[in-house]
């Protein structure tokens, strides 16, 4: 009998797991009152009656495991019983209401943080996963306590994902992978990243994971007798030169090990720096004293020195960081910090928090609360985008990798990777990006454009009479919050502007769909859509296509759905569309037999052949071309070759009407090009997001196309256009791609 059926016959026991839980609490977060975190127990309980997970458990278990997590990161009482509830109000009939009469508001808005929108309808699975993160983030900024528990219940949910299906064990570690598991890291959550970022690799990569696993297993006693040789030789030079340290020693997690061995093209074999050592002690002069001694006893690599105390990270994240070389030849890293970084790296934002206490009731240092003032300057500056914007901003400002720059006064600025002096001109304020006119980098005079690199002086000269920011900043700009504020300013000060851009772009937009702004102005249809995106009248959604604040493709898609949903007294365009489209089918039909799904006007069963210039996929707008003894070749109607030869003498008569067939049960093979900037780890990540959307990938090749960026080609196999679409859009967002084309556009 299998592990997972054994686990199933033996549901786990609430009840014992509580009292353990409560054993915990009781020795090691003193002053918490143990029969309102019990009661707290008992009302989830309850709610919870009669629901199982899938191993066969109480669902309640789950709650008592997120609340064991939340004490292991130290949290409060709050947070504790919030944990034990972070369901109830999802999965029960128990209202805020409920939670605030017992337990007080504050757990309340906690509980309803974490609660996902499932009340709400959403035009995809998309919108509602990129709202909830939102609604989340938003309740973050309020108390960060709501990320912290969310992070939680998603390490328990990764740790028990064995028992889900293999559709959702993708798809969970795909979003752990691609939000939480940055998150964490963010709030300078080592310890929970790195089991995040495993637990996903499990499922997105088994073979991957397994191969790791099994050789760090061989390769134990040779690392353990490396590293207690290591230990040794480090203490003994420590107590000689009289310096009190505590030293601990690592293996690399295995996803980290997995991105190295990924983009190095290595096997574990050529990895030699498994191993990091962590030299703790109590002053920071001590660990420069540590670092000077390090280098003595071994021969230290150049350009691998970091020194994240004198500029910590963003995430509060201090150390010193050396890589040095053994005797033995061997590489390996020492990290150097005191008991303060230490366990500030170790649990991050949860070790500053300001309900955690410390040194006998004493609340955390004055001054802790701004090292996090970034969650909620960050989350302000997003308050009126639209889910998708906010997502993509959200996913550049905290995921994406930093650069630290520095104004002519000497203050530190991070900014994602990629950064320009548009960038950095909005982060020290709105007006000083609005009228900025120009840039200086080092002294020496910049394009808007230039990337910043670590280390760079930025002075950004101003001008009262400026015109303000131009459209092709939001191009440019590489922040979310740089982008907002553009946006903000075009919707502050060109609101009749905005209207008539908008206006026209959504126009636009419904041609491609059949449609007219007079088919979609119906009260039935489109006012769904502005409450749904929070504008009292048309014009505001004019106003807001105009400035950048919604995309007109978002609103065009919901207004389409809207009006294939809706019933009005007479036919609309897209019914006639509609209608139009199934004659020449039927018509089709009569006039010859589709080959390959397509049917050819005139024509009965002839050859057909997909061009390889541009791969059409069904849902593409087509037309085919009558070659010389090679049958039909078909073409997208957006083409460069079809646009450069549609006008040939040479070629008149022989382009012909095609369509699509109605049932098509075929895969097609199309091309993409990703263009990227030039990183360690980007075709992993191209691959592990491929993995994780099981999609069917013919081949996969990389290049170096200079100025730091690379070209990656993908060719797959695809259903149709919308699944073409999906996937290059999660394409589109993995960090530094800058475009995602098909081939032929």
């Amino acid at each position: 009998m299998s592990e997972s059926e054994i686990r199933k016959n033996t549901p786990l026991d609430p009840d014992a797991m509580y009292r353990e839980l409560e054993e915990k609490i009781r020795t090691s977060c003193h002053g918490m009152d143990l029969g309102r975190i019990g009661a707290a127990y008992q009302m989830a309980k309850m709610a919870h009656s009669g629901q199982l997970r899938k191993d066969g458990s109480p669902y309640v278990t789950h709650c008592v495991a997120a609340a064991d997590i939340t004490v292991d990161m130290g949290l409060d009482e709050d947070s504790i019983v919030s944990a034990l509830l972070h369901d109830v109000i999802e999965d029960t009939n128990l209202t805020h209401a409920d939670i605030a009469r017992q337990f007080g508001e504050p757990v309340a808005d906690i509980v309803e943080g974490v609660t996902k929108l499932t009340r709400v309808q959403y035009t995809s699975k998309e919108d509602e996963q990129m709202e909830n993160l939102r609604k989340m983030l938003m309740a973050m900024a309020k108390d960060i306590r709501v990320i912290l528990i969310k992070i939680a219940d998603r390490l328990h949910n990764m740790r028990t994902m064995a028992y889900q299906t293999a559709e959702k064990q993708r798809t969970k570690s795909l979003e752990t992978m691609e939000i939480y598991a940055p998150i964490a890291h963010r709030l300078g959550m080592q310890k929970a990243k790195w089991e995040l970022e495993d637990l996903s690799l499990q499922y997105l990569d088994p073979t991957g994971y397994r191969e790791i696993t099994e050789s760090l297993e061989k390769k134990m006693p040779e690392l353990e007798a490396f590293m207690s040789s290591m230990m040794e030789k480090i203490q003994k030079r420590m107590d000689a030169e009289g310096i009190k340290a505590t030293i601990f020693c690592r293996i690399k997690h295995v996803y980290s090990i997995y991105r190295k061995m990924y983009a190095q093209k290595l096997d574990i074999n050529g990895i030699f720096d498994l191993c990091a050592f962590r030299v703790i002690v109590d002053t920071i002069p001590d660990c420069y004293n540590v670092l000077g001694v390090i280098h003595d006893m071994f021969k230290p690599v150049p350009g691998r020195f970091k020194d994240y105390i004198s500029t910590p990270k963003p995430n509060m994240y201090q150390s010193v960081h050396t890589t040095v070389i053994g005797s033995e030849g061997i590489p390996f890293e020492v990290q150097i910090r005191t008991w303060d970084m230490h366990h500030t790296a170790e649990y991050g934002i949860a070790a500053h928090w300001k309900y955690k206490m410390h040194d006998g009731g004493n609340a955390v240092r004055s001054g802790d609360e701004d090292k996090f003032a970034w969650v909620r300057r960050l989350l302000e500056s997003q308050q009126e985008s639209d889910a998708q914007d906010f997502f993509h901003n959200l996913k550049i400002d905290m995921f994406a990798d930093e650069v630290f720059v520095f104004s002519p006064k000497g203050d530190v600025i991070n900014l994602p990777a990629g950064a320009t002096p548009i960038d950095f001109a909005y982060s020290i304020h709105s007006d000083v990006g609005n009228h900025m006119v120009g840039a200086k980098v080092n002294g020496r005079i910049v394009t808007f454009d230039y990337v910043l690199q670590n280390g760079d002086i930025v002075e950004i000269r101003t001008s009262k009479s400026a015109p303000g920011p131009s459209r092709d900043w939001l191009s440019v700009a590489k922040s979310g919050s740089a982008r907002t504020k553009i946006k903000q300013w075009y919707k502050k000060e060109r609101r009749e502007e905005n209207v008539i851009r908008g206006r026209e772009m959504l126009e636009d937009e419904l041609k491609h769909n059949g449609l007219t702004l007079d088919d979609v102005l119906a009260d039935e249809i489109v006012s769904p859509i502005l409450k749904r995106l929070s504008f009292t009248c048309v014009e505001d959604l004019y106003a807001a296509i105009g400035y950048g604040g919604v995309t007109v493709a978002r609103v065009a898609n919901r207004l389409r759905d809207e009006a294939r949903s809706a019933k009005p007294d007479k036919k609309t365009v897209i019914d006639k569309v509609s209608e139009a489209a199934e004659r020449r089918e039927q018509n089709a039909r009569k006039e010859g037999k589709a080959v390959h799904g397509i049917l050819v006007e005139g024509l009965n069963n002839c050859l057909v052949k997909f061009s390889r210039c541009c791969t059409p996929v069904p849902g593409d707008d087509i037309v085919g071309f009558i070659t010389r003894g090679q049958g039909v070749s078909i073409h997208r109607k957006d083409c460069q070759n079809y646009q450069q030869r549609i006008s040939q003498p040479e070629n008149e008569g022989r382009w012909v009407r095609v369509s699509w067939a109605r049932e098509i049960t075929d895969s097609y093979v199309t091309t993409i090009s990703i263009s990227a900037k030039d990183r360690s780890g980007l075709v992993m990540d191209i691959a592990t997001v491929l993995n994780a959307l099981n999609a069917k990938v013919r081949n996969l090749s990389s290049r170096d196309i200079g100025a730091g960026m690379a070209l990656t080609i993908v060719s797959l196999e695809v259903k149709n256009a919308g699944e073409l679409k999906y996937i290059m859009n999660r394409m589109a967002s993995i960090p530094g791609v800058s475009s995602v084309i098909r081939n032929g556009s």
